[in-house]
């Protein structure tokens, strides 16, 4: 932003040609979003008091989407989504973790959540920790206040399975597939009723949401991750949810080199489901990434068996709806059996503004 070369991340106040005041903001020098925009007019401060008041509004909001109490998991603030951009929060039970976006949120962050204690006290947080990641330094987790906590169990519909708050991705867990991951269990079930085959291919697997929904759905099921510490957690919930883990198989693999070594073998499964990290981190990386997503997805479809359900995921904020599914037509897999049953994005606790479609980041196609 012109003018503010070398200028500290702050809470700055935008003003018009004229002088007149235009609203404040996060000053974030250094980040492509030169300012964060919190509010417009002269009447409202950017203050804790805002903060304050802007989560106490958010919490209310997920009060009424988890009236049954049956999920315990689930994002409080949504950053840009719920007006404080830069600032996300995650619930795992009576343990809430915050994540701050850039080096300005970083900076004000003590300013401006020096008043939310109370406000998560009163909806049942005991425990607030806060999780840096500073680049070469992998991640740090700071207690704001409460007991120390590195694993909690929590439920998703009923379904229990554990969160590492230290390790895992994130804030612990990927909380937006929540939705994603019941439907999973769902399409299981109907394939299992009508006599259809239910073996399952999960890549990506991480710390196995989709893989637990399908073995409790009565799948065989077959996870594929880098991260050997992500199989052992998902091997932790698969035995909370009263699974054993023994009758799946849990591969420590490149997910590329998996399924190339699966097509040689000839290995086929019904439901295959590709949710891989972020191929796009920039606008400049798009054009590369949808050429990774059609190399993955002609992959996943040369192993996926006839009937068989194809669920393709993409969190890439720089790649859109339509250019995602470009990457699975006809001339990407490589076969023309296929057809879009079902498209989805992230769940309700994940809200975002009608003028950031970058909000609307998470893609779930279902393909048979």
């Amino acid at each position: 932003m012109r003018g503010h070369e070398g200028a500290s991340p702050r809470i700055v106040t935008l003003r018009g040609e004229d002088g007149a005041e235009l609203g404040q903001g996060v000053l974030d020098p250094a980040s492509p979003i030169a300012v964060r925009v919190w509010c417009l007019g002269d009447q409202v401060r950017l203050d804790a008091r805002l903060f304050a008041d802007r989560l106490a509004r958010a919490i209310a909001v997920r009060g009424s989407l988890f009236t049954d109490g049956t999920t315990t998991a689930y994002r409080l603030l949504n950053g840009e989504g719920d007006r404080t951009p830069g600032f996300v929060l995650d619930r795992y039970a009576d343990v809430a973790v915050l994540r701050l976006d850039g080096a300005g949120a970083r900076a004000v962050a003590p300013e401006l959540t020096r008043d939310i204690e109370p406000v998560l006290r009163d909806a049942g947080i005991t425990t607030l920790l806060e999780r840096e990641a500073v680049r070469g330094e992998g991640k740090t987790v700071h207690v704001r206040f409460g007991p120390e906590r590195t694993k909690v169990e929590v439920r998703e519909h009923g379904v229990p399975f554990v969160v590492d708050l230290v390790h895992g991705q994130k804030t612990g867990a990927f909380l937006d597939q929540r939705e994603n991951r019941r439907r999973i269990g769902e399409l299981v079930a109907r394939r299992r009723a009508a006599g259809l085959g239910v073996r399952v291919l999960n890549l990506f697997s991480y710390t196995g949401g989709f893989s637990l929904r399908a073995a409790l759905a009565g799948a065989e099921v077959t996870s594929v991750d880098v991260a050997a510490q992500a199989h052992a957690t998902a091997q932790e919930s698969f035995r909370l949810a009263g699974v054993d883990p023994k009758g799946h198989l849990f591969a420590s693999a490149d997910a590329f080199a998996f399924l190339e070594s699966a097509k040689k073998r000839g290995q086929r499964w019904d439901v295959v489901i590709s949710d891989p990290p972020s191929f796009a981190p920039s606008e400049k990386a798009k054009p590369r990434a949808l050429t990774a997503y059609r190399a993955l997805h002609r992959a996943c479809a040369d192993v996926l068996a006839d009937e068989g359900v194809f669920v393709a995921a993409s969190c890439s904020s720089h790649v859109g709806a339509e250019d995602f599914l470009t990457t699975l037509d006809d001339a990407a897999l490589g076969r023309s059996d296929l057809r879009v049953l079902e498209v989805h994005g992230a769940p309700p606790d994940h809200p975002s503004l009608a003028t950031f479609p970058e909000g609307r980041y998470l893609k779930l196609v279902v393909l048979a």
